[in-house]
């Protein structure tokens, strides 16, 4: 295949996460005209990078991490986005693992870029465990967005699978608003340093839209 061609494939594939709209939001009935998509959301995780990296000034390779972030959701472009809740964690690395190396395999670099993506996915690296914490916090901080734009009623999340887990039942019985609620669940469950939480904390006791 030309090389004109390969990058012109791999760009339309990419392409298509405009329109891949965040699962978990859908799952949560989050009632807005127009959710996150996919693209969007690896777009903020490379922002929330980039200042995590200038304020807390922690010693990695920022074009790593940047590129691991472009990367991350690329099986995306071919399965549709699956969260914790709807396949168990070790179906869901195999499913995303094989659709990886089918986007990949006609590029040239393909070792080379699958590789970068399978260190992020372990999460073993101070690069990887960096940019896998930032892919957390956008979900978590974008959680805190909807809940102040009032698009969701906790009384519309009957038909989630997520809100059935015994810890999300107790933190609502805690009186909790639903960004809250999920804000603590994932400081408890996502391996977050203490910069991290720090944000984590600031997003649960204040309003963060304020622009």
């Amino acid at each position: 295949m030309e090389k004109e061609k390969k990058v012109i494939n791999y760009y339309v594939l990419c392409n298509k996460l405009k329109n891949v709209i965040r699962t978990g939001w859908k799952d949560r009935n989050v009632q807005k005209e127009r959710l996150e998509s996919v693209a969007e959301h690896i777009f903020w995780v490379q922002m929330l990078a980039i200042a995590m990296k200038s304020e807390y000034h922690y010693d990695i390779d920022m074009m790593k991490v940047i590129f691991m972030i472009a990367i991350h959701e690329l099986w995306e472009t071919i399965i549709w986005d699956l969260t914790e809740f709807q396949v168990s964690r070790e179906e869901k690395i195999r499913i995303e693992h094989d659709a990886v190396h089918e986007i990949l395999k006609d590029l040239i670099d393909w070792e080379e870029i699958e590789k970068i993506f399978l260190e992020f996915d372990e999460h073993q690296t101070k690069e990887a465990n960096f940019a896998y914490q930032c892919d957390k916090l956008e979900c978590d901080l974008q959680c805190k967005l909807y809940d102040e734009e009032w698009c969701v009623e906790l009384s519309k999340q009957q038909s989630c699978n997520a809100i059935e887990n015994e810890r999300v039942q107790k933190l609502l019985k805690e009186n909790k608003t639903w960004s809250e609620m999920w804000l603590q669940y994932d400081m408890e469950n996502i391996p977050y340093d203490e910069n991290f939480k720090e944000i984590i904390r600031y997003a649960s006791s204040h309003k963060i839209n304020n622009l």
